[in-house]
């Protein structure tokens, strides 16, 4: 799957400026520098059991004109064009523990969206203009395999067949039918349906079946960054069929680290492996183990835009 944002070409100085936009059939993929580990430092993580049946959404027609199977990486205007679904004073900040697509070691379900932990009666409100589609508790297994699973849910539809899911609410302050704004007050948090401690439960699905399960796409790809910050998407390329979660090592200015695991087996219409919003601007290195070898790269995270990055390991 491609994202539908419209690109645009990244002028840098180690950067080929490319005059045409090549398809990924056309672009011999870039060359990694991997080194290999001790045979006794390499693991093998067995691929977590969740499994889902998925149908991808078929790639936009725009043409790229920075492919980052061919580049280092690309920097694009990205698609943000949500509100944090939270307001400061309150906490805007996305939950580090539970990030979309992971599973905390293997010891809670896939993900299938991020987390904003606030306390009990904190204001939500609708991350932009549409209308809502359900308003109430979800007593039947509608928008996921199970029963009182969200528990008070508020879900909207946007533009372009894109909706957004507010779960665990404590209050509901919008209709099925009503016609909201973006930044309208929809609800409070809460810690109804499956929720552990009060926080709002946020998903972006896309494609004309909201109610399908395996239709979230991350929300840190479509939430508009923090002020003076950007986005970094990551793929790993391997010869398997399905994700992995693996660690990788994001280290940023001033040698902040962000340790970060790639999404879970059940992912696999999703053409990132993992995405990391909010990220000051500024050069970043990333880092993991592959099969027994090690990968790493620099790339350059800018304010407002989406980093693309792409490695192609062929493990």
């Amino acid at each position: 799957m491609k994202w539908i944002f419209e690109p645009r070409l990244l002028f840098l100085s180690f950067i080929f400026v490319v005059s045409c936009a090549p398809s990924r059939a056309e672009v011999a993929p870039f060359q990694e520098t991997a080194t290999p580990l001790p045979a006794s430092t390499a693991t093998t993580t067995p691929p977590p059991t969740y499994t889902v049946t998925v149908s991808p959404i078929p790639p936009s027609s725009t043409p790229i004109l920075c492919n980052p199977y061919a580049e280092e990486f690309c920097t694009t205007d990205g698609n943000f064009i949500l509100q944090k679904p939270i307001h400061p004073p309150a906490n805007d900040n996305v939950d580090l523990s539970y990030r979309y697509g992971t599973t905390v070691k293997r010891t809670r379900d896939p993900h299938q969206g991020v987390e904003f932990l606030n306390k009990f009666g904190t204001p939500v409100h609708a991350a932009g203009d549409g209308e809502v589609v359900f308003a109430g508790m979800d007593e039947e297994a509608i928008f996921s395999p199970w029963k009182i699973f969200y528990g008070n849910l508020v879900v909207i539809r946007h533009a372009n067949d894109v909706y957004t899911l507010y779960a665990h609410l404590s209050k509901i302050d919008a209709q099925t039918g009503q016609q909201v704004e973006a930044g309208e007050k929809i609800g409070e948090v809460g810690q109804t349906g499956v929720a552990i401690g009060s926080h709002l439960h946020f998903e972006v699905r896309r494609g004309g079946d909201v109610f399908k399960y395996s239709s979230t796409q991350n929300p840190e790809l479509w939430l508009i960054p923090k002020k003076g910050t950007g986005v970094l998407s990551a793929t790993i390329v391997t010869g398997r069929s399905t994700k992995l979660e693996r660690e990788v090592v994001i280290t940023g200015p001033g040698d902040v680290a962000y340790y970060v695991t790639t999404y879970a087996k059940g992912f696999e219409y999703a053409s990132e492996d993992l995405v990391v919003g909010d990220l000051p601007a500024g050069e970043y290195r990333i880092a993991f183990v592959e099969a027994g070898a090690f990968y790493e790269r620099l790339v350059e995270v800018r304010a407002g835009k989406l980093t693309e990055v792409v490695f192609v390991t062929g493990q």
